[in-house]
């Protein structure tokens, strides 16, 4: 299976720093912050990433990561030339899924759990979709999911009176399908193309599979949240 991180967003919660450093290459303790998602999937046994970065920034993940061959996987990259949300970046990795199944995951994302299992299983059933989701104490950040026991019935995003505290981490696997079912979706009243609507697309055919986060997450695309990120992974590499 092939993966892809989305690193094309402009970080604006870290202004003025992301005005002239991409979000994703400012350092997390010891590490910059990008090493993060491409750790969680090389440990999920996806060895072969799509870097999805908006214009102009391109060079500076280059610079960092090459190849890919020091981290032990290998990188290709994609510009998302405008930016409508999350599914219109996945869009671009079209070509580059070659009609195979996708591993997605945030590029802010710090991720304690690895999935070798999960993709592993769907990788042998190859339909639907996998969304990994955790709880938290402010679920209207994020993509909230309602849950029926284990099974989710629904998802929506950033919503003003969530109906969970569980939430979308940004950690996807999806069927060779997805890409058809971005083409179709309709803007949401962001002005964006959401995650989320792909999602509601397994939850309608009863095809998607919710994965519960056993350890840490956290979206480190504020200055607390990345501070929280660095001294999480200082006390981790320092056990």
């Amino acid at each position: 299976m092939k993966g892809v991180i989305l690193a094309a967003g402009r970080g604006t919660r870290l202004f003025p720093i992301t005005k002239v450093v991409n979000k994703e290459i400012l350092p997390v303790y010891n590490k910059p912050m990008i090493y993060y998602p491409i750790e969680t999937l090389r440990e999920s046994e996806v060895k072969e990433i799509l870097l999805v970065v908006g214009p102009g920034i391109g060079g500076q993940f280059l610079n960092l990561l090459g190849s890919g061959k020091e981290l032990g996987v290998k990188i290709a990259y994609e510009v998302q030339e405008e930016q409508h949300g999350v599914a219109d970046a996945l869009a671009v990795a079209k070509d580059f899924a070659d009609g195979g199944p996708i591993a997605v995951i945030n590029a802010d994302n710090i991720i304690e759990d690895i999935f070798p299992d999960v993709v592993r299983k769907f990788k042998e059933k190859n339909r639907g979709a996998v969304n990994a989701i955790v709880q938290v104490p402010d679920p209207e950040r994020s993509g909230v999911v309602e849950l029926d026991g284990d099974r989710v019935v629904g998802i929506e995003e950033k919503p003003k009176k969530p109906k969970s505290n569980w939430v979308s981490v940004g950690f996807y696997l999806f069927d060779s399908r997805v890409f058809d079912v971005i083409k179709d979706l309709k803007p949401s009243s962001r002005g964006e193309y959401e995650i989320s609507d792909v999602v509601k697309f397994y939850i309608s055919e009863g095809t998607l599979e919710a994965v519960k986060l056993r350890g840490r997450w956290i979206d480190a695309g504020t200055f607390d949240s990345l501070l929280e990120a660095s001294l999480y992974a200082a006390k981790k590499s320092n056990k």
